[in-house]
């Protein structure tokens, strides 16, 4: 999700309000950003309470080290970059986690806010089926190493391009497609096999 130049410059805005003496400002920042920060360390970590914790550590570590925060960036790129950050290490302290239900309504808002209509009421039969398609790809998720992990999450889950990607993890835009590859190539083999079960 590219964030637009008057975004990030409204942005901006808002921490020089707080680096000013504004803190009530930032919380505008969390507004913005939680739900999509929430949504990309569960995809990490998949466990809710966790991801909450995780996300709420974020904001604050960010509220913390505004002062560090280069004008010039985007502050979500920032913000994003300190989550995936607390959710690879949290995964590298903990390792896996237990199971819990895959949730296809994160991330799943229509623009106001609300969940797609599509994910309220459906087949019980199609629901199954997706949920069991879901607990396989996160089972899949889980082999993969954080760093591949984290750059399947980054482009399919929150539709990152590959240039975001690599500004995000500080890395070569070839280093991101060359784990993007590998990651995608491991899961569909791991899936093949799953499916063919």
């Amino acid at each position: 999700m590219a964030q637009s130049p008057e975004q990030k410059a409204a942005d901006g805005l808002v921490v020089e309000a707080v680096l000013a003496g504004d803190a009530a400002a930032y919380r505008s920042l969390v507004e913005r950003y939680q739900r999509r920060i929430y949504a990309m360390v569960t995809g990490m970590v998949r466990d809710k309470e966790e991801a909450r914790d995780l996300t709420q550590d974020a904001f604050i570590k960010a509220y913390k080290n505004l002062d560090r925060f280069r004008k010039d960036s985007s502050f979500y790129t920032w913000l994003y970059r300190i989550a995936m950050n607390l959710a690879i290490d949290h995964l590298r302290k903990f390792g896996k986690r237990k199971n819990v239900e895959f949730d296809e309504q994160i991330g799943t808002g229509d623009g106001d806010g609300g969940l797609d209509d599509r994910h309220r009421i459906g087949d019980p039969a199609k629901e199954l089926a997706r949920k069991q398609l879901g607990d396989k790809i996160f089972d899949a998720l889980d082999q993969l190493s954080p760093e591949h992990r984290q750059i399947v999450v980054l482009r399919e889950v929150d539709g990152l391009s590959y240039k975001e990607i690599a500004d995000t993890l500080e890395l070569a835009e070839g280093t991101v497609m060359s784990r993007l590859f590998y990651a995608r190539r491991k899961l569909q083999d791991m899936l093949k096999e799953e499916i063919a079960r």
